[in-house]
């Protein structure tokens, strides 16, 4: 994007030697997102067409570095172009950081430490930053109101019940929204409410966490964010680990304010449930209505949290319709058959050195890709570089640096990913990618992790990552 390169160049006085599209962070918000590099600079160019959105983004950030929140410094703007440049926060998510630090229900102690970090944050934006924030410039609404509320149920009816064939009595269930929206009034909502508070939404940088997409924020209760964070389908969060960071985050709550935890659990819940609405509503509009089918690998993990609460939480009010509407998605076969999809293939991914033997296929599938990364600029020729491995960062930066690496690694994504729609559509279990290069330690070991990384945004792919060189010669990087 020439807007984006004029302000790199403008604001670091260097011209943007290289540029990238981060399209695993486009999402669903149709936002086109650029990663710039030029002279050992880099930044985040962002182009999207919503001038209201852009500058709730822009005063928010400006406003929370203020108080010392950590969020991305804006380097330029552009908003005659609906364009900005910010800090670059790296490529690691908590999404991904998780993703890479569990098996199954059982997540390694720096992942729920990266989360006790995150939900401690939370009240520092939900009250510190929210006492003095501008709220003129929320968008589109400057509460989570009734009206906000309305919109967020309807999504969900009519974008998911309604297109996945969930019957439902349209004046029984407005009769429930009608109550579900009075106890959620009913809380005290003065506070700042992020709006979109889950985990792709926050960096990992040295183990340090930092946060984005906050530009549809208002006021609204403390109970919204942190059910965003726990019940984000797609994390996965086993219900201990839930209960242990709610209770991490009332702790923390209570260092900014006086509060009855009673009263505050008795709306909780609630929210868990508007926020699960929402999340369906878009995964619908995406996947039903826009015919985007991977946004429907996520329904099944919504249905789990559904279901968990079916059976462990009982409202204070009332919702008989909302409630056999529910049901209904449980007992769905086009919903049963979206769940069954999910978790389906194992993606095993090598990194090895071609002096060496090549990995071997131990689940009977056979085929899958071996990728020749002997052609790309070799970080192992350089004296520096030669105690360090794929997974340093500065050997990352040297072959991000390296356009033939990118090329490379865009076939590599293209094949992979049409594979893998494949193997889903007819129900294959195992895919087997493995990268070779000299010595294993350096450009197949990158290509490795970055395929993984990618891989693990495609909810209902199950993630392996060897690497064997490393295994013998360097084991204290592995669990890195």
């Amino acid at each position: 994007m020439d807007v984006l390169k004029r302000l790199f160049e403008q604001h670091f006085n260097v011209p943007a030697a290289d540029v990238m599209p981060l399209h695993g962070q486009l999402g669903g918000s149709g936002r086109v997102i650029i990663r710039l590099s030029g002279s050992g600079r880099r930044a985040i160019g962002i182009v999207y067409p919503v001038r209201e959105e852009n500058i709730a983004f822009l005063e928010f950030s400006r406003h929370f570095r203020r108080h010392g929140l950590p969020v991305p410094e804006i380097y330029a703007e552009d908003l005659q172009e609906n364009a900005y440049l910010e800090e670059d926060l790296g490529d690691t998510t908590l999404f991904e950081f998780l993703s890479a630090n569990r098996t199954g229900d059982v997540i390694s102690p720096s992942a729920i430490d990266a989360y006790r970090k995150v939900v401690a944050t939370l009240p520092l934006f939900q009250i510190e930053a929210g006492r003095d924030l501008n709220y003129k410039v929320c968008y589109p609404r400057s509460s989570f109101d009734r009206q906000s509320i309305g919109w967020d149920l309807n999504y969900f009816k009519y974008y998911f019940l309604r297109l996945a064939g969930v019957a439902f009595s349209e004046q029984a269930l407005e009769t429930d929204f009608s109550r579900l929206t009075k106890l959620l009034l009913a809380a005290p909502h003065d506070y700042f409410l992020y709006r979109d508070f889950q985990s792709r939404n926050v960096m990992l940088r040295s183990g340090e966490p930092f946060f984005l997409d906050y530009q549809g924020g208002r006021k609204g209760a403390l109970q919204y964010d942190i059910a965003s964070l726990l019940y984000d389908g797609k994390a996965d969060l086993p219900p201990e680990l839930r209960q242990q960071l709610l209770d991490h985050y009332l702790d923390c709550l209570a260092a900014f304010i006086p509060f009855d935890r009673a009263a505050f659990m008795e709306h909780y819940y609630a929210y868990v449930y508007v926020r699960i609405m929402q999340a369906l509503g878009a995964y619908g509009f995406r996947g039903f209505y826009e015919r985007k089918p991977h946004f429907l690998q996520s329904v099944p993990y919504a249905l789990k949290n559904l279901r968990w609460l079916a059976h462990n939480v009982k409202l204070p009010v009332p919702l008989p319709a909302l409630m056999d509407a529910f049901q209904g998605m449980l007992s769905s076969e086009k919903l049963q058959h979206l769940a069954s999809d999910a978790n389906r293939l194992r993606v095993r991914i090598f990194s090895f050195s071609f002096h060496h033997q090549m990995p071997t296929d131990d689940s009977g599938n056979g085929g899958g890709f071996i990728f020749d990364a002997r052609s790309l600029p070799n970080p192992g020729r350089e004296e520096h570089f030669k105690q360090l491995t794929g997974k340093d960062p500065a050997v990352i930066d040297y072959l991000n640096q390296q356009e033939s690496v990118h090329q490379f690694f865009v076939h590599v994504q293209s094949l992979v990913d049409s594979t893998v729609a494949a193997y889903k559509r007819r129900g294959f279990a195992n895919l087997m990618v493995s990268f070779g290069c000299t010595g294993g330690q350096h450009r197949s070991v990158f290509l490795a992790e970055q395929l993984a990384r990618h891989l693990r945004l495609n909810n209902g792919v199950e993630v392996v990552v060897r690497h064997i060189e490393l295994e013998k010669n360097f084991p204290e990087k592995v669990a890195l």
